[in-house]
């Protein structure tokens, strides 16, 4: 080992500002978006584990409430850590999660970073650190920062 470091240079593409036009308003309408699909995807494992704990008279009833709060968290992580890099609503907006420094999708990691401080940081915040994304110049909100991604457009659509 000789004691030096690599430093990887970001991604050419993603130098241009029009990488990033547009993606803060389109991010709101793709996670409104994702909040109904999210809901009908929790009502119908609230459903169904509401028939499994009656079909299991009541024993397997209490972890109902815990499959329903997996959901999102499910839904968020495993579309933004798959190939295309986004969730239907992001797909349906136009614009994809990469790696800020290198472009690609996001690894699992990143992923479940993003959505954890996603959710942490709102609950705290009611919301405001949201604001964040407006103070720089590539919109990435502090889960951004904090995982490691970026928002860009994307010219294919859902």
């Amino acid at each position: 080992m000789n004691g030096s470091v690599t430093i990887i240079p970001p991604n050419a593409a993603y130098d241009d500002p029009s990488a990033y036009h547009g993606t803060t308003s389109k991010r709101v309408f793709a996670y409104m978006v994702d909040a109904v699909v999210v809901c009908m995807a929790g009502a119908a494992v609230w459903i169904g584990m509401g028939i499994v704990g009656l079909a299991t008279l009541g024993l397997l009833l209490p972890l109902q409430p815990l499959m329903v709060a997996l959901v999102p968290l499910v839904y968020h992580v495993g579309l933004i850590a798959s190939p295309a890099g986004a969730t239907l609503g992001m797909r349906l907006f136009g614009i994809r999660v990469v790696d800020s420094m290198t472009g690609a999708p996001p690894s699992l990691a990143q992923a479940v970073i993003q959505i954890v401080a996603f959710y942490g940081s709102v609950a705290l915040t009611a919301w405001l650190i949201l604001i964040f994304a407006l103070f720089n110049a590539r919109r990435r909100t502090l889960h951004d920062v904090l995982a490691g991604t970026v928002v860009v457009n994307t010219e294919k659509r859902l």
